[in-house]
C-alpha cells in the first residue's frame, strides 16, 4: 500500500473503526457530496450486502463472472459454444470446459452474462452467474 500522508492517515484509522452501517452512510454523504458513484464490482456484492449494504443493490449487478459448473450430456456441444462465445482454438476450449467447474469469463455485462448462460444451458451444462 502506499505511504498516506498524516491526514489521510488519521482517515483511514477512523473508517477502521466504522461499522457497515456508518461506512454505508458514509459513501452516499461522498456521492451525495460529491456528485460521485460508488457502484461495487459483481464479485463483491454479497460480501458488501451481507455487512449492511443494499440487498436490491446486490441483485442488479453491473457485471458478472461466468462459471461453468457442469458440463452436462452434450460435451461437444459445450465445447462449441465456449469457442465461439470466447473465441478460443478448439484445444483451448476443450480443456477449458474439461476443467468444469472453472470460471470461463469475467466481469461480463450482466446482460451478456444471462445470454451465454443460454446458449450454455441449452447444450446441457450447468452455469452460474457470481
Amino acid at each position: 500500500m502506499a505511504e498516506l500522508s498524516k491526514n489521510a492517515q488519521k482517515i483511514m484509522d477512523l473508517v477502521k473503526e466504522m461499522s457497515a452501517v456508518e461506512l454505508n452512510q458514509l459513501v452516499k454523504g461522498l456521492e451525495e457530496e460529491f456528485g460521485v458513484s460508488a457502484a461495487p464490482l459483481y464479485s463483491g456484492v454479497a460480501g458488501w450486502a451481507a455487512a449492511g449494504g443494499d440487498a436490491a443493490a446486490a441483485k442488479w449487478a453491473d457485471t458478472a463472472n461466468i462459471e461453468l459448473t457442469e458440463i452436462g450430456q452434450q460435451k461437444i456441444g459445450v465445447i462449441k459454444v465456449v469457442k465461439e462465445v470466447l473465441g478460443l482454438g478448439l484445444k483451448e476450449a476443450k480443456d477449458l470446459v474439461e476443467k468444469a467447474p472453472t470460471i470461463i469469463k469475467e466481469n461480463v455485462k450482466y446482460e451478456e452474462a444471462e445470454a451465454i448462460k443460454a446458449k450454455l444451458e441449452a447444450e446441457g451444462a450447468k452455469v452460474t452467474l457470481k
